[in-house]
């Protein structure tokens, strides 16, 4: 089933790298007392033979891909719903309601079809329209040479499935959850927009106000802003109706994905006027802390469009307020997805600053601009102390931003100990998926299997999951992978564990969820070494 409802689910520091980050030089060491993500004081002798098989395979293609498809690989925390659907699903969606595809822009709209548009029902035989429809909704055969920048093809296409998106939640989800479960995740975060339009009018209706607690009082005034929670609720029952129609979870043959724990971020559109904006914040929060089913906000859109620049600052300290009354409610945070060139070089300097000081993210989502960060050392610091993980997506950061391999800050975070986890962000537009961009990261940055294997512990880690973790902390503000007190007599190979540990996993999802990735470890590692054989 897809597990919306909390339950049980029972199944050394990295090496300075020498690739440089971007920009100007990268920031000195980290102090020596600087904490570190946790790891193990060594690989076990399982790992290293992992590791020399996965080495055997780096000029074989086709065996490398299928080592990363089953590699078990956490969770996905950084997902946008909208933009990781399969683009062949959105367009076939768009035949089955008859909608039209505008000629010119590629954009779908409601019948009837009139001069300038065609029924998307026709890319079914009309293998060349099909193909116009993928290349404006997705990135593939995408090419610059066109004199249109990836960043511009990349957000547009959002807006032209968007009449698609909006109508087929549940399915959309289904097919995300599906993919995740396939390449061998346990956990999904994915992003989506709760009681849109009623959270757009009520802002309209209140208003802007420079005293953030008056804006407050006005959205919660006669039960206004409960009103959306409420409308937030029922849209996240009918999705999960839909996605268990669609994944056919109450049937003889369910899909992969009806084993996935999910759960919602909501979106808050950094581009709308300012009171727009603070009432999605509000939603966000607040739903966060009354409905399970979401767990945290973010900010979306492009982090460089005119609004969301001229009143970042602005944003930060709307956040900084609403943290102070929904102090349980989770915080990530688009921060530093900019390079030179695409803003003036003073907004490179402070987006992460504000973003960890005053808009309390406990993730940051991209952060490729790091070192151009004012403070960037003590900063860097700042994210690997307090366990401020980087969402990284690397296929989306070279296909938007044009950053990859020695550019990206990848080595960098790392370096300082500040906590990495892997992410698609849209793969349904990248056209990737999570293995891509484990096998990316080993390839580009020499990651060995036990690198790997922590990478996708991580993610877990700092997931928005409630309980505790199933790893226990090793003092000197280091944090290493030894199971939590009790369950540190166990061994997740399969094996049920002793009533001490099954009692612990029942009343923690987020230590069962670990559990059951060292479980798929455990097979993984058996299944790799026995084929060797």
């Amino acid at each position: 089933m897809l597990s919306l409802l909390p339950s049980s689910a029972l199944a050394a520091p990295p090496a300075p790298e020498a690739a440089a980050a971007p920009g100007p030089a990268a920031p000195g060491a980290p102090a020596a007392d600087a904490a570190l993500p946790r790891t193990a004081a060594a690989p076990t002798g399982a790992e290293r033979r992992v590791s020399a098989h996965l080495d055997g395979l780096r000029k074989r293609p086709a065996a490398l891909r299928a080592f990363f498809r089953d590699l078990p690989k956490g969770g996905d925390l950084h997902n946008h719903l909208s933009g990781a659907a399969s683009t062949e699903l959105l367009i076939k969606l768009a035949g089955n309601d008859g909608l039209c595809i505008g000629t010119k822009t590629m954009t779908a709209r409601p019948a009837p079809c009139g001069p300038g548009t065609r029924p998307a029902a026709q890319a079914r035989k009309d293998r060349s329209f099909h193909r116009q429809i993928l290349r404006a909704w997705s990135m593939q055969d995408f090419s610059s040479a066109s004199g249109e920048s990836g960043h511009d093809h990349f957000f547009p296409a959002f807006g032209k499935f968007g009449e698609v998106s909006r109508r087929h939640g549940g399915e959309l989800l289904a097919d995300v959850a599906n993919t995740a479960a396939r390449q061998n995740q346990f956990y999904l975060e994915t992003m989506l927009t709760p009681a849109s339009g009623g959270s757009k009018k009520l802002a309209e209706q209140v208003g802007y106000h420079a005293d953030l607690r008056l804006m407050h009082q006005l959205l919660t005034a006669g039960g206004k802003l409960d009103k959306l929670v409420r409308d937030a609720g029922r849209e996240a029952d009918k999705g999960t109706a839909d996605f268990r129609k669609a994944a056919r979870c109450d049937t003889a043959r369910p899909a992969l994905g009806c084993r996935m724990t999910v759960r919602f971020i909501s979106q808050v559109s950094r581009g709308s006027s300012s009171e727009r904006v603070f009432t999605q914040m509000a939603l966000a929060m607040r739903l966060a802390e009354r409905d399970h089913r979401y767990v945290a906000v973010n900010l979306v859109q492009p982090e460089d469009e005119r609004n969301a620049l001229r009143n970042y600052r602005l944003h930060m300290r709307m956040l900084d307020y609403l943290h102070g009354v929904y102090p349980r409610a989770h915080i990530t945070l688009h921060a530093g997805e900019l390079v030179p060139g695409l803003v003036k070089p003073e907004e490179l300097r402070f987006h992460i600053n504000k973003a960890v000081r005053t808009g309390h993210a406990e993730r940051i989502g991209h952060g490729v601009d790091v070192a151009h960060e004012d403070g960037a050392p003590a900063l860097l610091r700042t994210m690997a102390r307090r366990g401020i993980a980087v969402e990284v997506p690397f296929t989306s950061s070279r296909q938007i931003l044009g950053v990859s391999g020695a550019e990206h800050p990848f080595p960098l975070y790392r370096r300082y100990g500040v906590p990495v986890v892997l992410a698609t962000d849209d793969p349904g537009i990248s056209r990737s998926d999570i293995s891509a961009e484990y096998r990316y990261a080993s390839g580009t940055y020499g990651l060995r299997y036990r690198e790997l294997k922590d990478l996708a512990r991580a993610s877990m880690e700092h997931a928005f999951l409630p309980g505790r973790s199933l790893w226990g902390d090793q003092g000197h503000g280091k944090r290493a992978y030894e199971l939590a007190r009790p369950c540190r007599m166990e061994r997740p190979d399969g094996h049920r564990p002793r009533a001490a540990c099954t009692r612990f996993l029942a009343k923690n999802l987020k230590a069962a969820l670990e559990w059951r990735q060292e479980a798929a470890f455990a097979g993984f590692e058996h299944r790799v070494l026995h084929a060797r054989r």
